[in-house]
């Protein structure tokens, strides 16, 4: 577990982009099972990896013209019953974090796992999601 005032910034990242953070297995469950159309979920993480590339790429992916209608997160290593939760609906893709899920009406279409965004630049992340929201919208 993480200390509070050390993972702040990370959350605020994408929460001051209109991220809603899932804190309880109840509130993930809640997301999944009553989206409709597009929600992406992004698995956060304090690694590198997270803020140089799979953040900057998220939030670049939000300036396209077709963009998810919710947007939600979970943070690893800190919203531990949250991320184990949203991790099953993630199925069959292992644990990976970060990560991120693009889901259409509750079914995952689209995934990007650790091995995706560590080697990528941002710009590189956002391509790859605004490619999905152009094919799932």
């Amino acid at each position: 577990m993480y200390p509070p005032e050390l993972v702040k910034p990370m959350k605020d990242d994408l929460l001051n982009v209109g991220f809603n953070q899932l804190e309880t297995a109840t509130e993930v469950d809640i997301a999944l099972e009553e989206s409709k159309g597009l929600l992406l979920v992004v698995v956060n993480s304090v690694c590198g990896c997270a803020a140089g590339n799979m953040r900057p790429g998220v939030k670049l992916s939000l300036q396209h013209d077709k963009t998810p209608n919710k947007l939600a997160t979970v943070f690893a290593g800190v919203d531990g019953e949250a991320t184990q939760q949203a991790r099953k609906y993630f199925l069959p893709y292992p644990p990976s974090s970060p990560s991120i899920a693009l889901f259409k009406d509750g079914v995952l279409v689209h995934f990007l796992e650790r091995h995706h965004i560590e080697g990528g630049t941002a710009a590189m992340i956002a391509a790859n999601l605004t490619a999905a929201y152009d094919e799932f919208s």
